[in-house]
This record gives structure tokens, sequence and C-alpha cells, in this order.
């Protein structure tokens, strides 16, 4: 099976480079199951149901979420009318919508996605690992999903590889987001997790973050806010990552990075390409 991911999309920029692309790229690569993060699509703050609706039309089977999720107060109203947006799995329980669900790829093969949060530099929230444990006992590789996806949102790198480990041989792939900026560490760990540290976002990697520099920059001198935070506007790169299962067991076959368009160097599945 053939997953595409693209990573936090975040403005008007990035999350218009995004919907541009998908249905080209679903054709180019013949994916088979497509996620995106969207969590910083509504001016690089949380979501609303009209983005969410132009991503599922766009091809988009799941949109998974993280700290911002609900920066744009309507997504706790319309997250419950909706199974394809994920928020963490580790909020506290009573929270609107869910943190995984089983969904239906191209080819009739179901996809266990999970949208969990790391705890290192972000909230107090429930224990990522322990929250990820249940769902991997309760619907595991072959026994209940063709293929296992875990989008870890979190700030240290630490915490994403200690998630990695921790699920190898149980997922086919984790990859963390949040820091926007894309790992060179894509790999197939020895279980048979596909792992990277970060995928990096959709959007104009001149900036801070997929911000204006300027805000930023102040903030970081004086320490005093002077303006709000807005969504650099110029050209997009669009990243993620490229990831083939075993239609037997689940596992990673093959895994690459995507990065296409914008700043920074270029990067497809060559593998997908030249099959």
């Amino acid at each position: 099976m053939r997953i595409l991911f693209l990573g936090d999309l975040v403005g008007r920029t990035g999350r218009m480079a995004a919907i541009e692309a998908l249905p080209g790229l679903r054709k180019r690569y013949q994916a088979d199951f497509v996620i995106v993060n969207g969590e910083n699509a509504a001016g690089g703050f949380g979501i609303t149901e009209q983005i969410l609706e132009e991503l599922l039309d766009a091809g988009a089977d799941v949109v998974t979420t993280g700290n911002h999720v609900w920066d744009q107060r309507e997504a706790l109203v319309f997250i419950e009318r909706y199974d394809q947006l994920l928020r963490p799995l580790n909020f506290p329980p009573g929270t609107p919508g869910k943190g995984s669900g089983l969904f239906k790829a191209k080819g009739g093969q179901e996809v266990l996605v999970i949208n969990a949060m790391g705890r290192v530099f972000m909230n107090d929230i429930d224990c990522p690992f322990r929250a990820v444990d249940a769902e991997l006992e309760a619907c595991g590789l072959a026994r209940g999903a063709d293929a296992i996806f875990l989008d870890f949102h979190a700030e240290a790198t630490s915490e994403k590889e200690a998630m990695g480990h921790f699920i190898d041989g149980r997922a086919s792939c984790m990859v963390g987001t949040h820091t926007h900026v894309p790992t060179a560490d894509h790999q197939i760990l020895d279980g048979g997790t596909a792992y990277i540290s970060d995928a990096g976002m959709c959007g104009d990697y001149n900036s801070v973050l997929g911000m204006e520099k300027a805000e930023p920059i102040s903030r970081f001198i004086s320490r005093i806010p002077s303006n709000r935070f807005g969504p650099a506007k110029g050209d997009s790169t669009i990243c993620g990552v490229a990831l083939e299962t075993d239609d037997a067991t689940g596992l990673a076959r093959r895994f690459a990075p995507v990065r296409l368009g914008g700043r920074l160097a270029q990067a497809e599945p060559d593998f997908w390409l030249s099959d």
C-alpha cells in the first residue's frame, strides 16, 4: 500500500499549495491513502470547517492536528461531524472529537491513523506513550489493521525518537510534526517501522517557521510582543513523506521524504516514479 503524508499546512500559502497539488500527487504517486496535518491551515492557527472540506475534496483521506486544534473555536463543534478530522489522542477524557480512526484506503485496506501529542516543552496532557500503546493493543497490525500510521505532534526530538522505538514493529510508520523543519533522519527501524523526526511544513520557508520574520525576530530581541504573528506569503515548499507498506505484514518496505517547490532542495520517492 502507498501512503502519502503532508506536514503542517501553514496559512493560506501552505494550504493552497497542498490543495492545488494533491490531486496531481495522488495520481503521480498512485497513492492509496493520503494524510495531511492541517492544524496551522487557518491563518497559521487552527482549522475551519471550510478548509477541512477543501482538503477532503482535494484528496486528503484524513486530516490530523496538534496543539493549535482549538484555535478556531468552531472546531470544537464541527469536529464531531467529521470522522476524518483527528485531534490528539491523549487530550483529557471528554474532549470533543477523537484521536484515532480506522479508515478505508483506495484498495479497500484498513488503515488505522493515530494522532498523538508530546509533553516535553508542550502542554501538560495525558501520557502519549500509554495512549498510543492502548490503541495498538486494541487494533494491531494484521489482526485489526492493514497499516498503522502515527502522527506524533511533539517538540522534542528525544521524545519523538523514544516513541518511534517504543512502537517499532507494531506500526507501519511514525512521522513527527510540529517543528515545521524537515529532518534528514528518515529510516526504517529494526522492527520494520518507518520513522522521521519531522516531516516539515507546507509553507513559505523564507520565514520563521512559516511566519513573517519581523515579529518573531523582534520578540527574540526585545522580549516584547509588538504585533500578531502572521503567515509568510511567499512561494511554498510542500513537505511530507512517502510510505510503502508490505501487504503481508503492514510494516514499512520503502520510505522517503517529499519536498516540492519553494526554496528547499527537491526530493521525491524515486522508487514510485521508477516502478
